[in-house]
């Protein structure tokens, strides 16, 4: 019922900055976007939360990312855009796109998109 797909990954120095972005496509109307999220995993780490929004525009961020990553809405779409900034090695990990319904819970998920920092 929801399609989500990422896109902005890539390899790049530490202290760069890239932007990704993700959009969901919602068929039918039975489905509500309660809120949309990018979560990230690296190898052998957990998977942890980068930043979430709700359509209400009310946003969360991991402790990891706070003061270098803004997590942004396109109006009522279903689009979000994270700029990360200052990039560090250890945000290296696949960064997912979730979607929440009305049960706040991420049902759908993009197919990750791979961000590396070197140095």
């Amino acid at each position: 019922q929801v399609q989500v797909v990422e896109s902005g990954g890539g390899l790049v120095q530490a202290g760069d900055s890239l932007r990704l972005s993700c959009t969901a496509s919602v068929s039918g109307n039975t489905y509500r976007v309660t809120a949309m999220g990018w979560y990230r995993q690296a190898p052998g780490k957990q998977r942890e939360l980068v930043a979430s929004i709700s359509t209400e525009g009310a946003t969360i961020y991991g402790n990891s990312v706070q003061g270098r990553f803004i997590l942004s809405r396109n109006g009522a779409e279903p689009k979000t855009y994270l700029q990360m900034n200052n990039l560090r090695r250890e945000d290296t990990a696949v960064y997912y796109c979730g979607v929440a319904g009305p049960q706040m819970e991420y049902d759908y998920w993009g197919q990750g998109t791979q961000v590396t920092v070197s140095s």
